[in-house]
């Protein structure tokens, strides 16, 4: 049985960078590098769905993109306490009266 080999994350992102930002084809960078077409290609596939391997401008913008719905969430979520809170008050304000 054959042995599985395991790269470091700076290896598959060297790999990765060649291909994308270099030009190289996976099948180059994999006989560059020792490592088979299909497994290069894998770690292509993985990046670009990450999001890590698109221009400095695209990852801005995704980061941003990520970032306003992370904050649209987290605003939905404390209007919705400050209205349990608002019920409440009125709650206890009648209820001492």
């Amino acid at each position: 049985m054959a042995r599985r080999r395991s790269y470091t994350l700076e290896f598959k992102q060297e790999a990765v960078r060649l291909v994308l930002e270099q030009g190289l084809t996976i099948a180059q960078v994999g006989r560059d590098l020792g490592v088979h077409k299909t497994v290069i290609r894998d770690w292509v596939v993985k990046a670009k769905t990450a999001g890590l391997a698109s221009s400095p401008a695209e990852r801005s913008t995704a980061a941003l993109d990520e970032e306003n719905r992370r904050l649209r969430r987290e605003n939905a979520i404390l209007r919705e306490e400050r209205e349990i809170l608002k019920k409440a008050a009125a709650f206890f304000a009648k209820e001492t009266r």
